[in-house]
């Protein structure tokens, strides 16, 4: 007889989705990109991405020893608590570099290896808390209550201290990172307590590390084997490359095309919110469509996301590139030689307002503040001259950006939107699909090789990201570069319709 409520081990599953999920927003999304990058300064984006490239392509190397190693008796619970513990310490070690931009990304990479690292194990255990028949449901109620829990709850406390305190306050963006590490360790409980590998392989005096390197060998051919397993571990690793690279590097990308920080980390809390139900809802569609047309029909929903993506750089960047040019030469360069610290003060705040309606009354109730006139300082007034020249002189083309990068600010509004009905429903049901059709007691070998596809894909994409990014000049043709990642994993979806019907048969067989 099936039951309806949740057990005890289901329950305490799904609150590590709760737990870690502040991770994934504080420090991979919404808040610390931004903080990173400003630090960073210009290149800070594709600094950004080398970092996630690296963290995810040494778990991805790792990941199929690890699984290996797990599926013996008692070894998945030591090492998911070991790589859980890795991720807390290093977010907290964050904190306390954030004047050192360099030893914030070493802290971001190793404790990026943990996150994932600990997913790993975490995906695995799947196998051991539920049934087959209930695995879509418990999957993706994991990922709703994260969004509900981890990814807005603390986001939004986060967010309340750095709009009271200030975005740039130290204090806040410290508090931003430690609620992460805190929030994490404390929601960890119950799966550290109540979780336990069911399903294992025994350990004898015969185990020894050449037998652990046949038994991925084994499992490596078991999944090359069955076709219809690995055409949807391919197509895997080219969707889900995407997604992840949509995640890491959305706010890094806002913030280099001068969007609002604040305004893209409240449009972060919409795709929180509507991905809660629309995770839930997307499981029971899977049950009634199969998982392969809902799979589809979230891949092409992510190649939209990207055609907007890409647009709403492409129409900003001209506009971007024309105001920093008559900025640089008609204000910055003519103030260049200042040497009183109020002026540079001036010069440097001044340069805030120019694309603000109200720029004139912003600067004059900064000069009221700070009891400046062009009398008591012969710099500032220097500087006041060149405020006026310059929004004179360049109205039109500070007009023209001002309206790129509010009609940007509403296509990166609609993206959230839309990946919010999609998101943690992809990789829900990629998730339990997978599981319902691997062997039990090797599911920590079978997740090693899913995350080896998933965590590579995840090198690729960022990577992709920041080299066409670089090598153009325009960010926004890195973001069209994802496109490919998704349309050939929707081609292997599409293509393998006989095999993925033969994996839905079983499945609904099991």
């Amino acid at each position: 007889m099936r039951t309806k409520r949740f057990t005890k081990k289901e329950w305490s599953w799904i609150m590590y989705d709760w737990a870690n999920s502040i991770y994934a927003t504080n420090i991979m999304a919404a808040i610390f990109p931004t903080i990173f990058v400003s630090i960073a300064g210009e290149a800070g984006d594709i600094w950004w991405g080398y970092g996630t490239s690296i963290a995810t392509f040494l778990v991805a190397l790792m990941a199929p020893l690890m699984g290996a190693v797990a599926d013996y008796k008692g070894m998945k619970k030591k090492l998911f608590t070991v790589f859980m513990l890795c991720g807390v310490v290093f977010t907290f070690f964050i904190a306390l570099v954030m004047n050192n931009w360099r030893l914030m990304l070493l802290g971001y990479i190793l404790s990026r290896i943990g996150f994932n690292g600990a997913n790993l194990f975490y995906d695995s255990f799947l196998t051991d808390v539920t049934t087959d028949e209930r695995m879509d449901k418990v999957s993706s109620w994991g990922y709703a209550m994260g969004y509900i829990g981890g990814s807005t709850i603390p986001f939004v406390i986060s967010i309340a201290v750095l709009l009271a305190l200030g975005y740039s306050s130290p204090i806040a963006q410290k508090f931003s990172v430690l609620i992460v590490s805190v929030w994490w360790l404390v929601f960890s409980l119950p799966f550290l307590k109540n979780v336990e590998q069911e399903h294992y392989i025994e350990r004898t005096a015969e185990n020894s590390i050449g037998q652990i390197f046949r038994n991925i060998g084994h499992t490596a051919r078991d999944i090359f084997r069955r076709r219809g397993l690995f055409l949807f571990v391919l197509a895997y690793f080219f969707y889900i490359d995407g997604v992840g690279t949509i995640i890491s590097i959305s706010t890094a990308y806002g913030t280099v095309l001068g969007l609002g920080t604040v305004g893209m980390i409240l449009a972060l809390l919409v795709t929180q919110i509507v991905a809660m139900p629309c995770s839930i809802l997307f499981a029971n569609l899977a049950a009634k469509i199969t998982a392969r047309r809902a799979l589809i029909g979230a891949i092409i929903v992510y190649t939209l996301i990207c055609v907007v993506g890409f647009y709403m750089g492409f129409s900003l960047e001209p506009h971007q590139e024309a105001y920093q040019e008559a900025l640089k030469a008609e204000y910055t360069d003519a103030l260049a030689d200042l040497t009183d610290e109020n002026a540079i003060a001036l010069r440097d705040q001044a340069a805030k307002y120019f694309t603000d309606r109200d720029a004139q009354g912003k600067l004059d109730a900064y000069l009221a503040e700070h009891a400046l006139t062009a009398e008591s300082s012969p710099d500032a007034g220097r500087v006041l001259d060149a405020f006026a020249r310059f929004t004179g002189n360049q109205a039109e083309t500070i007009q023209g950006f001002r309206k790129a990068v509010s009609f940007s600010t509403v296509l990166f509004w609609a993206m959230a939107f839309m990946v919010g009905t999609v998101q943690g429903g992809i990789q829900a049901v990629s998730r339990s699909y997978f599981g319902k059709l691997i062997p039990k007691d090797r599911s920590n070998e079978f997740f090693g090789f899913f995350d080896i596809f998933g965590k590579f894909a995840s090198v690729l994409g960022p990577f992709l990201y920041s080299l066409i990014g670089n090598w153009t000049g325009r960010s926004s043709y890195g973001v069209l570069a994802l496109i490919v990642l998704f349309l050939v994993g929707l081609v292997i979806m599409v293509a393998g319709k006989k095999e993925f019907a033969a994996l839905d048969t079983d499945t609904s067989a099991a």
